[in-house]
């Protein structure tokens, strides 16, 4: 019988990328609950110790998790051009949903471990960056005068409450909505009429 040959070991210099890696795609394909030290360290050929050594165990590789969903959406939304301030602002918002639609096991983790994980400043930061990001784009309507003054993270928040309202009601398929997408651009179309200064109304 012939003996079975040793599983080939990632590169030390390439450990930390292959286990954020295997995590992703264990989250990607199966779900949170899938992603266990043993689990990535087999998938990204690592020992489970390498899991400690770079991210301290499990709740250090979701919280990488966390940061990398943060990063990529911020990435999404910052590529959603428009012709004015409005429509960069009505864009993101699509882009927004585009992006759960895409990733629903990452996106659910990423807002289920604001609550479960005592996640790092630095973590957080990154969560909040995506937020003035939106901020960001309130104010620029309000400067062109296609949203009401007021507190831009006010507005802000307002808003994502409604995008993640939206996407987290199709995720759970709790809708009634023959095209989702469809009812989910006109949810924004109507929010942001609703947000409109009265000249631009």
């Amino acid at each position: 019988m012939a003996r079975a040959q040793p599983r080939p070991r990632t590169p030390s210099a390439d450990v930390t990328g292959s286990l954020l890696a295997a995590a992703g795609e264990l989250l990607e394909a199966e779900g949170q609950d899938a992603i266990t030290v043993r689990a990535v360290a087999g998938r990204a050929g690592v020992a489970p110790m390498g899991v400690y050594s770079r991210f301290g165990g499990k709740d250090g590789l979701l919280e990488a998790l966390f940061v990398q969903g943060f990063e990529e959406l911020h990435r999404v939304i910052n590529g959603a051009r428009g012709a004015d301030a409005r429509e960069r602002l009505r864009l993101g918002c699509l882009a927004y949903r585009a992006f759960a639609v895409a990733h629903p096991n990452r996106y659910e983790l990423m807002f289920r471990q604001m609550k479960e994980l005592d996640l790092s400043p630095e973590a957080l930061e990154q969560a909040e960056r995506t937020f003035a990001q939106l901020v960001g784009r309130v104010e620029d309507a309000q400067v062109a005068g296609v949203v009401r003054p007021g507190d831009p993270v006010d507005i802000a928040q307002q808003v994502w409450n409604a995008l993640h309202g939206g996407v987290t009601l199709e995720g759970l398929g709790v809708t009634f909505s023959a095209d989702p997408e469809r009812t989910f651009a006109r949810m924004v179309e109507t929010l942001l009429t609703g947000l409109a200064s009265p000249d631009a109304r």
